[in-house]
């Protein structure tokens, strides 16, 4: 029987720096805002984005005056509910041509960690944190990220948002 669910509607991420959250996952992965709105909620200063990461998968990123949650720097696990995420790539191909973006933005190392049958490579404050070269970068306001693609013929595997609950 097949699953209820058709993938992942979106995923809900603080951030301190709004305009360099939306650079870096346009530049990264050719994300879109789809929707802006910077009183949110009737609050000043607050804003939501609403970004298009591909398929019917969104981003709500929000900036919230005051709130410093986007700045705390946790270790793997230690992190709460939401612990990290992985995109999946369309293909090998998509899969190289993002990891050499994610390279040139500082945002990665670069380092294939082969898990049977899919490919991984970290960006983001993990990507940095794990390279001498890119710790600088670590706490740049882009999350925890991963971007996967699978060795063989595509299978579905629920692994492609890692939710920790």
């Amino acid at each position: 029987m097949a699953t209820v669910l058709d993938g992942v509607n979106h995923i809900a991420i603080l951030t301190s720096d709004m305009d360099r959250f939306i650079r870096f996952y346009q530049e990264a992965f050719d994300a879109t805002v789809v929707h802006d709105n910077r009183n949110h909620g009737g609050h000043a200063g607050e804003r939501m984005v609403i970004m298009a990461i591909g398929g019917q998968s969104a981003f709500n990123v929000f900036e919230v005056p005051g709130n410093t949650q986007a700045h705390v720097q946790t270790p793997m696990f230690g992190r709460g509910r939401l612990d990290h995420f992985g995109l999946n790539a369309r293909s090998r191909e998509t899969f190289e041509h993002v990891r050499t973006r994610l390279m040139h933005l500082g945002a990665s190392d670069g380092t294939i960690t082969d898990f049977g049958a899919a490919l991984s490579v970290f960006s983001g404050d993990t990507g940095c944190r794990k390279s001498p070269r890119l710790k600088q970068r670590a706490g740049a306001g882009y999350g925890e990220v991963s971007l996967w693609t699978h060795k063989t013929a595509r299978v579905r595997r629920p692994h492609g948002l890692s939710l920790l609950a």
